[in-house]
């Protein structure tokens, strides 16, 4: 098994992993659905359209990317990722941006991390967090050799952290082989960059409770444990309905912060449009209730979720208190879909 070349990062060192170590930290919402929303044109290298490829927008309209924080950083978050979800060699190469990933992540970074600067203050930090997403090849199914998908991610983390993010997030976790890959390049970027920051990991379930390849969420945890990443959590998926019982694993075993960024429920298809029916105080009740009963304190929105959605989750947590936890995680190796127990 390979090695990283970076353990879990003292939390003394980064201000982010310590705020989470006492409170609740917000996180920003929807890249995508926002961005459609006010359908900015895509010129250049991208095309003449948010169908073609959002990610490109970081060089064709910094401006709207730089709406599209400020909207977030308006309602009080404290956490904006970039808009790189997709912009890695496996899904900017289908577009023939694959030679400009490392250009596209550095602009995208210092668009973040000059608006989020903009909002700081003495005693209100405002990080920005480097988002890696699953990409569209997943090497448990053979569609790319684990070593590409890991070049491909460092390559993208270099830029990220070359352009200033104060963590880098690995999100919408489909295929634990996939998170190997995304955080052995994410610990080698590190490395020749010279710069270690957080390594937040969050997987996605479905409606049975696992992730795509039957995973269950205590394999999850047993492996991305064992990779010593600095935040586990959860996002996207089918809505916060359906992430009770993962999260609620994750609170009594997990031994790092808990995250927890839900998309606004299932979408429909309302006059050509997605339409996701989570409406905004209904999605802050459901995350108070995470922070209340869970302990978790990264906290967020994923697909569908828009300013108004944030800004009741920073209402309705406006002084609350996560529950404290005692996490307890038995040792333990997994499969692709379950942990085994070294029990003596």
């Amino acid at each position: 098994m390979e090695r990283a070349r970076l353990g879990r990062l003292d939390p003394a060192r980064s201000d982010y992993l310590t705020a989470l170590q006492e409170r609740v930290v917000i996180f920003d919402g929807a890249t995508g659905t926002n961005l459609r929303l006010h359908e900015p044109g895509a010129g250049g290298p991208g095309g003449d359209g948010l169908e073609r490829c959002n990610e490109a927008l970081a060089l064709d309209r910094p401006d709207a990317v730089e709406a599209l924080h400020r909207s977030f950083l308006d309602v009080g978050v404290e956490v904006v990722e970039t808009d790189t979800f997709g912009a890695s060699s496996v899904v900017l190469g289908r577009y023939g941006l694959g030679d400009q990933v490392r250009e596209i992540n550095v602009a995208a970074a210092r668009i973040a991390r000059r608006t989020a600067d903009g909002y700081a203050g003495p005693g209100s930090p405002r990080w920005v967090a480097g988002s890696m997403g699953p990409g569209t090849k997943f090497p448990s199914l053979g569609q790319i050799a684990y070593a590409d998908l890991r070049a491909a991610y460092e390559t993208q983390a270099t830029g990220l952290l070359d352009g200033g993010v104060d963590l880098l997030l690995v999100e919408t976790v489909f295929d634990l082989l996939s998170a190997k890959a995304a955080v052995n390049g994410a610990r080698r970027a590190m490395a020749v960059t010279g710069r270690h920051v957080p390594l937040q990991v969050q997987v996605t379930i479905d409606r049975t409770g696992r992730m795509l390849p039957g995973t269950e969420i205590a394999a999850a945890l047993t492996t991305l444990d064992a990779m010593q990443v600095d935040v586990i959590g959860l996002n996207c998926g089918t809505g916060p309905t359906g992430m009770d019982g993962a999260l609620r694993h994750l609170s009594v075993h997990s031994p790092v912060p808990i995250s927890a960024l839900p998309s606004a429920g299932l979408p429909s298809t309302v006059e050509g449009r997605a339409h996701y029916p989570l409406a905004p105080e209904a999605l802050a009740a459901h995350l108070h209730r995470f922070v209340t009963d869970y302990g978790v304190t990264a906290i967020g929105g994923c697909c569908g979720t828009t300013p108004e959605h944030i800004r009741a989750v920073v209402d309705a947590l406006d002084g609350v208190a996560p529950a404290r936890r005692r996490p307890v995680h038995p040792p333990g190796a997994a499969s692709i879909s379950r942990p085994v127990p070294s029990t003596p």
